[in-house]
């Protein structure tokens, strides 16, 4: 594997909290943990950045600007370790009570990308469109690392497969999915079964970071172009590095070429 084609990545599962200055300090502890272990790419869950269950008021308090505490933060950990840091933050909307759920790409020099939330969780008895509002539909945001591009897709889009087409379509290689997968009947085998399915159908590598139990179901994992994990954590708080490899999806490609050969596109609606 050439240096250009493979990039080490880690997936940090953690639970945030209601603590803005502790969620930077333990995203700070685990990313130099994971950059110590050769990650190029440092992963973590959905609402990084400030998280309360249930949600409230207190959610639009604690939202930041992009050029806030929380991404000048993840921008000098990203250059002080070499490495690229995608994390959930809780942004300022355009009104004061709601927020966006937004997932921003940074490295030492500043900001390579910025994702905000399209299918928002409206099920399960949840309602996050009271706090949130939905990101543009039609947007794929992308950035490049060591000759791979990544696309982003945040925790409840897992289950509309049109977000990752789109990302597709947009080049990506890789789908990076930070979330809050809340637990709940069966929640486990959605989280696990839909990841597998997203690297499957679209013969990319899937690269994903949740919370830890009780809240989250856990079991962040990094999988490969034909669905097989190649490694995840538990339900508890962890650390999981993997490689993904350029190489290995243009093989899986030729034997596969399901993207090539599909038939139909996607349209936002």
């Amino acid at each position: 594997m050439s240096e250009r084609s493979a990039v080490p990545v880690a997936v940090c599962q953690f639970a945030p909290s209601a603590s803005r200055a502790d969620n930077l300090e333990r995203i700070t502890v685990l990313a130099a943990e994971a950059a110590g272990r050769g990650a190029r790419l440092i992963v973590f869950p959905e609402y990084a950045s400030y998280f309360v269950d249930p949600m409230d008021d207190s959610l639009a308090a604690n939202a930041e600007t992009l050029d806030g505490d929380f991404v000048a933060t993840l921008t000098a950990v990203a250059g002080e370790y070499g490495v690229v840091i995608v994390a959930g933050l809780v942004e300022r909307a355009s009104d004061d009570h709601r927020v966006r759920n937004a997932v921003v790409a940074v490295r030492g020099d500043g900001m390579l990308a910025v994702y905000r939330k399209q299918h928002l969780y409206d099920a399960f008895g949840q309602a996050e469109s009271e706090w949130v509002e939905p990101g543009d539909v039609g947007t794929a945001v992308t950035f490049e690392l060591g000759g791979v591009r990544f696309g982003l897709m945040t925790c409840y889009d897992l289950r509309f497969p049109e977000v990752a087409r789109t990302l597709m379509d947009a080049g990506a290689d890789v789908l990076v999915v930070p979330a809050e997968w809340v637990r709940g009947p069966l929640k486990e085998h959605h989280w696990t079964t839909l990841l597998a399915a997203r690297a499957i159908e679209n013969t990319a590598y899937v690269v994903a970071a949740d919370h830890p139990a009780p809240i989250g179901v856990g079991h962040s994992q990094i999988i490969d172009p034909q669905g097989v994990v190649l490694a995840g954590v538990g339900v508890a708080e962890g650390i999981a590095i993997g490689v993904v490899d350029r190489e290995a999806i243009t093989r899986v490609r030729a034997t596969n070429p399901s993207l090539r050969v599909r038939r139909y596109a996607v349209v936002p609606r």
